[in-house]
């Protein structure tokens, strides 16, 4: 008889904040500690302010837009498993704090993301596949099975949120893309395109674009790996990755791709982004562990975007007890950065 073991991080679905609540929040945190080489941010700490100038008298300016045509896909039912211990973070704040380097190195650049042009769209499915093919997002998410899932967001940067995903599990992805068995990894890619992005532009910080990512086979089939198609209640707002982003809730948060355009399956370990630009501080594997510190600032704790709160960081952000045996007997990989 199946055992049925409670998550270390579950409450009842009546105590978490419902949306009617916190999208009368009117709070936005901005600003953040000052921005260094890497991820251009230390510290994460931020500040509250108003945010009328953000949405010009509209609340929904920032937010997912109806003509997205899978907006009648929402909202979706949620999963009971993936619940939280702390209030689900407003969507106000997920609205203008956000990390998406394509458009700039601030958090303000949710005006900037909607040059975004998010249809027509398509992932390709390459490597090693059964049969390489590309197919409409409209297509791919009408063939999966949408839920939402409540999942704690950690930044590398020391400030974390939560966050009510709607999409599928990466599993699911990886069934519908039909890997040969000797792929070991799974690789992303982000699309590339200076004149809709203008941090793409030739020389900008001298990044390696398109933003890529991997994970290994194992975490891909891990029941947390998510594919993100909306948020909220909505389809996902262009500045929080549209139309198909990634969330590994265990890693830190740039591991969380946005954007995705292509989906590689290879025997050989994908260099991750972050990782082409500065090894010795961002890794391929960016677990979470408040006992490894960054090397320009303390993982030990972290902000929690929205309040005056800085809480105790935990170990692979509360969720070992699904992940941990993923890295048993991998002594001298850097797990942890």
């Amino acid at each position: 008889m199946p055992i049925r073991r409670e998550c270390p991080w579950n409450l009842p679905d009546r105590e978490a904040t419902p949306e009617s609540v916190f999208l009368n929040r009117r709070a936005l945190l901005a600003g953040g500690a000052a921005l260094g080489a890497g991820l251009l941010a230390a510290g994460g700490t931020a500040q509250a302010q108003g945010i009328s100038s953000w949405f010009g008298g509209s609340r929904t300016l920032y937010g997912a837009p109806e003509e997205d045509p899978s907006h009648k896909l929402y909202p979706v039912e949620r999963n009971p498993k993936y619940t939280l211990d702390r209030e689900v973070t407003a969507e106000e704040h997920n609205l203008t704090y956000n990390n998406f380097y394509e458009f700039g190195s601030r958090k303000t650049i949710a005006k900037a993301a909607q040059q975004l042009k998010i249809r027509p769209w398509t992932v390709t499915f390459d490597g090693m596949v059964e049969e390489e093919r590309t197919v409409d997002i409209d297509t791919l998410l009408a063939a999966m099975p949408l839920e939402e899932r409540l999942y704690r967001l950690r930044c590398v940067e020391a400030w974390s949120m939560a966050v009510p995903w709607s999409g599928f599990a990466l599993s699911e992805l990886v069934t519908y893309a039909k890997p040969l068995s000797g792929a070991r990894y799974v690789r992303f890619e982000t699309f590339l395109d200076p004149e809709m992005a203008p941090g793409q532009t030739t020389g900008s910080f001298g990044y390696p674009w398109p933003y890529v990512e991997g994970v290994t086979m194992a975490e891909a089939m891990n029941e947390l790996s998510f594919m993100v198609t909306g948020a909220y209640g909505k389809p996902l707002p262009k500045q929080m990755g549209s139309p198909l982003r990634l969330a590994l809730p265990w890693k830190y948060g740039f591991k969380s791709i946005k954007s995705i355009v292509r989906v590689t399956f290879t025997d050989e370990r994908p260099v991750s982004f972050w990782e082409q630009i500065q090894p010795s501080e961002y890794g391929f594997w960016a677990n979470v562990n408040p006992e490894v510190p960054h090397r320009r600032w303390s993982q030990a704790t972290e902000q929690v975007l929205g309040t005056d709160e800085r809480v105790p960081t935990r170990l692979y952000n509360g969720y070992a007890e699904y992940v941990a045996d993923l890295y048993k007997d991998m002594d001298g990989e850097p797990l942890f950065m």
